[in-house]
């Protein structure tokens, strides 16, 4: 297994295509974090994280993956990548949840384009990642559910997991191994409409919203980049608890704090799953138990 893993790292990077080791069997990756950092080798100037460390150097690769059956992980910003994610709905009553190739497939049509043919990758647990190059010039960021529900991007700040790769529900498989096409206009156009909504900006978020509901959301965001490790889904919790009382009296929308607060909280390192579940339940908490503006 160790050799075809290395196989699939070294396919990666002949592509053009920094790599990183994940976890044996899992998606995490198998890099330590900026608190167990012993500032020597690669971090003697200070923490570097797993984006800056992704190599295409095949010494290094063969070096690490002669250590360990790592999976393979791909730095989707640095290869000028943009991978979009089609999951499968999880939990309990899902059978009955449309998946993201179903969502992508109606946003598609909504928008009145075809589904894109480009590279795709099989996930392992039955999902799609269509491949695309990303516009030159153009740093994009990651998204969560913000095309369409169960539709996530990966850019800058985020990895995918290569094929060939094995988790407990199974193997990362090519379907499709055409070149990746390059990133649609109309979803470059979504994506970065949603973007300008996620930045920090000086002027309000939204038609309608105050400059004092921008800057405590401003904060809060820069509060969430700064979270050490640890006590980041505390922090990201936190924060977004306090602007929910903004969504309770209407002064800003509901999706945009969402937007605003998953974008922050994946720059931060946090799972996109992790991220939506803090959000969403710190928003009902605040908006359920908002005092009426007046006694505010």
């Amino acid at each position: 297994m160790s050799g075809n893993l290395l196989s699939a790292a070294l396919d990666a990077t002949a592509r053009g295509w920094p790599v990183l080791p994940l976890r044996p069997g899992g998606k995490r990756p198998a890099l330590h974090g900026e608190n167990a950092c012993t500032r020597t080798g690669p971090c003697a100037g200070g923490h570097v994280k797993w984006e800056q460390r992704a190599t295409t150097d095949p010494d290094r690769i063969r070096h690490a993956w002669a250590a360990a059956p790592f999976n393979v992980g791909i730095a989707t910003g640095p290869a000028g990548l943009l991978v979009v994610d089609l999951d499968r709905p999880k939990g309990r009553g899902s059978a009955d949840t449309p998946c993201g190739v179903t969502t992508f497939q109606a946003l598609c049509e909504r928008a009145e384009q075809p589904v894109p043919t480009t590279r795709t990758v099989r996930t392992a647990s039955g999902g799609r990642h269509l491949y695309f190059t990303a516009p030159d010039g153009v740093r994009l960021s990651n998204s969560a559910g913000t095309l369409a529900p169960l539709v996530d991007t990966r850019a800058w700040g985020g990895y995918v997991v290569a094929p060939g790769s094995h988790t407990p529900s199974g193997t990362y498989e090519v379907l499709g191994d055409a070149p990746p096409a390059p990133l649609p206009e109309w979803l470059y156009a979504r994506l970065t409409v949603r973007q300008v909504v996620r930045g920090l900006m000086a002027a309000p978020v939204a038609s309608g919203s105050s400059r004092r509901v921008t800057a405590a959301l401003n904060a809060e965001i820069a509060a969430v980049h700064a979270a050490p490790e640890g006590a980041r889904n505390a922090t990201l919790l936190r924060a977004t608890r306090a602007l929910g009382r903004f969504v309770a009296w209407g002064e800003i929308p509901r999706h945009v704090v969402e937007d605003a607060f998953q974008g922050a909280g994946e720059a931060a390192g946090l799972p996109p799953a992790e991220c939506r579940a803090t959000i969403t339940s710190a928003l009902n908490w605040s908006i359920r138990t908002a005092r009426t503006q007046g006694a505010a």
